[in-house]
């Protein structure tokens, strides 16, 4: 479904446009199935964010290409949504005028919208939230708001860049599991960007291991766990931890 064609990008000093400042990609290689749950892991820095940027459509490459379904990425797209850490809600909207906005801007009538935002809503369970406003609900309530949003225009892929960052620790376990039950209800590509070794291994099919100077993929990890993970405890496995230090290792090295 999505092709990354030796992809590089590099940004310029900010007073000449002509000095190359910093290589934050290069030649970047990756294919990912429909849908495949692949994390890309690695430090501050590494161009994770900028990855997900090119590919939503968000940032032009320097060089090579992103395909998906073997059409040439060269702009926002309907077939791409991109979920962003910071909740990104309209704080004059309801719970439902926000997942809505998206369809409203592209002109699905009235009826026909709500009935959208309502469906995606209910799956990731939000049924009786739909009158609040933002600042009513929790954190963890608002990212979802944004997922749902992200998922009532059917996207292939649904591109998260650190969604869970900015919640705590016990909100973002149960996020990730309710990630995982409305992945397994879609046919949605989902392509993750996250700092946690953990995260990555217990949402993923494979770990995209990436490093800085210049941000590059040093290896992929195939998660060989079973699904689904919210059933019985997927951490205590052994094959978890083997994981978990083989890709530590990835990291430091």
């Amino acid at each position: 479904m999505l092709e990354v064609r030796h992809l590089s990008k590099v940004f310029f000093e900010q007073n000449d446009s002509r000095k190359p400042g910093l290589v934050a990609l290069y030649d970047i290689c990756l294919t990912v199935r429909k849908k495949e749950f692949v994390c890309l892991l690695g430090p501050s820095g590494c161009g994770k964010t900028t990855l997900i940027r090119i590919v939503a459509g968000l940032l032009p490459a320097d060089r090579g290409e992103v395909l998906v379904n073997g059409n040439p990425v060269t702009s926002p797209g309907r077939d791409r949504c991109m979920v962003f850490q910071q909740f990104g809600l309209l704080p004059w909207r309801t719970v439902l005028g926000n997942v809505e906005f998206g369809l409203e801007i592209e002109g699905v009538p009235r009826e026909e919208r709500r009935d959208i935002s309502r469906k995606y809503l209910e799956l990731v369970g939000l049924n009786g939230f739909e009158d609040y406003y933002p600042h009513q609900i929790s954190g963890g309530m608002q990212q979802r708001v944004g997922i749902a949003r992200a998922l009532s225009k059917k996207p292939d892929i649904l591109l998260m860049d650190e969604p869970f960052g900015a919640v705590d620790a016990q909100t973002r376990e149960q996020l990730q599991e309710e990630l995982l039950k409305i992945w397994a209800k879609t046919d949605t590509t989902v392509i993750f960007v996250t700092h946690s070794i953990d995260e990555s291994i217990y949402l993923s099919d494979r770990v995209v291991v990436m490093h800085s100077r210049p941000g590059r993929i040093k290896e992929e990890v195939l998660v060989d766990l079973p699904r689904p993970r919210w059933e019985g405890d997927v951490k205590a496995d052994p094959r978890f931890a083997r994981l978990r230090t083989d890709i530590r290792e990835s990291l430091r090295g």
